[in-house]
């Protein structure tokens, strides 16, 4: 089983592909066999009831843990570095239970504005209805979110590139801060993947996923995943075993698969969506690109300094607004028009039907998201057809 070796490190689809992989001891298959079970059996009462007590290794009832899933969670851990992982049903799933696993009454959370729509309900009206204090800053001010943290955090809560108006956080200067008021720092990495970008090298405590997008890739599979130390991820994974959020085998072994091509996947996603933003900066009905890759974006630097890659996802804001945006989205071939990213085909659309859909017109723009964004997630097709389809579409579209 190959391991990460600092003398000899591992390109991102030799980890992707080998990275705790292993023959099955039992049927010596190459793919690990799913266990599709509910519960384990045992040939005595006192060798279940050791397992079931934790004084030894084994499964007692898939809610609990499973052998397909123990898998799914050992990869992505390697992936990001970490020492544990735990799954979940959806990537709302594994922020939520994560959320409410660390935060008691009483205490206090910080976040930005922009994140996800359904993570920003969490920080608006969820948590604070179970006493949990919650501020949340404006994601341009990284002043203000220092200043926001000095006064007490014991959550710190960032999403970077944020979805989907794909802002920048510096992870290392305010998981720094974040860390000296001694709080837990936990960073949304969905957009980036651990393949462009390891928070938890950066400072984060812990990092998550919505697995259904870039780890996944191709649209089939819903599920999300939290890594990071130990204690933290026990600490996540003794409010999941309760609440039921657990992944189950079936879609384990589908994240399994796509997980062995996201080094190549993303290699091209990062390129493909790295051309199409060039192309459209220089178009003249679009208002303005947001990737990071582009040396127009406020925070490239930073976003050179601790990511490897770009992504696949950038935004952009059409010059004719909300009807521009109706305009242009019916008329590209090679794209759907779908609430999905990170597939291997092209996914489009506007933040008010996908990432921020739950909040108004007024939220939505004091976030910083104006009704003629569009969020674009290139896929894996060639990018010079996916240039073409958009100036095609665009013609169309009123000046």
């Amino acid at each position: 089983m190959p391991v990460d070796d600092p003398s000899r490190p591992l390109g991102p689809s030799t980890r992707s592909v080998h990275l705790t992989e292993q023959v099955d001891p039992t049927t010596r298959s190459v793919i690990p066999p799913i266990a599709a079970n509910a519960a384990f059996a045992y040939p005595d009462v006192e060798t279940w009831r050791e397992v079931a007590l934790g004084r030894a290794t084994g499964h007692i009832y898939a809610r609990n843990s499973n052998p397909t899933t123990d898998r799914f969670e050992a990869k992505v851990a390697a992936l990001e570095g970490a020492a544990a992982a735990t799954s979940f049903t959806t990537g709302m799933a594994a922020i939520s239970t994560t959320l409410f696993a660390l935060l008691s009454p009483g205490q206090r959370a910080v976040t930005v504005n922009d994140a996800y729509g359904g993570t920003y309900l969490l920080f608006t009206e969820h948590l604070p209805r179970f006493g949990v204090e919650c501020e949340v800053v404006d994601t341009d001010d990284a002043d203000a979110l220092d200043a926001a943290i000095a006064r007490g955090c014991d959550l710190l809560y960032l999403e970077s590139p944020t979805n989907p108006a794909m802002k920048v956080l510096d992870l290392a200067r305010h998981a720094e801060r974040a860390h000296e008021v001694g709080a837990t720092v936990v960073v949304d990495n969905t957009f980036a993947t651990p393949i462009n970008q390891q928070p938890l090298a950066l400072g984060a405590d812990l990092v998550l996923h919505s697995a259904t997008k870039f780890l996944g890739g191709h649209g089939d599979v819903l599920g999300g995943v939290v890594a990071g130390s130990e204690e933290l991820i026990h600490r996540v994974y003794a409010y999941r075993e309760i609440i039921g959020t657990g992944l189950d085998a079936q879609a384990a072994a589908q994240f399994l698969r796509s997980l062995k091509t996201l080094g190549l996947r993303i290699e091209r996603q990062n390129a493909n969506a790295f051309a199409v933003a060039r192309h459209l900066e220089g178009h003249p009905k679009v208002a303005r690109v947001v990737y990071p890759g582009l040396e127009s974006h406020p925070q490239h630097a930073v976003a050179a300094a601790q990511m490897s890659g770009f992504g696949g996802m950038l935004a952009f804001e059409l010059v004719g607004g909300d009807p521009a945006v109706n305009q242009l989205l019916p008329r590209l071939e090679h794209a759907y028009l779908a609430a999905n990213l990170g597939q291997v085909e092209t996914i489009v659309g506007p933040p008010s039907t996908t990432s921020h859909v739950e909040l108004s017109d007024d939220e939505r723009r004091a976030a910083g998201i104006p009704d003629g964004l569009v969020r674009y997630s290139a896929g894996i097709e060639d990018a010079q057809d996916l240039i073409a389809d958009l100036d095609r579409a665009l013609d169309a579209v009123d000046a």
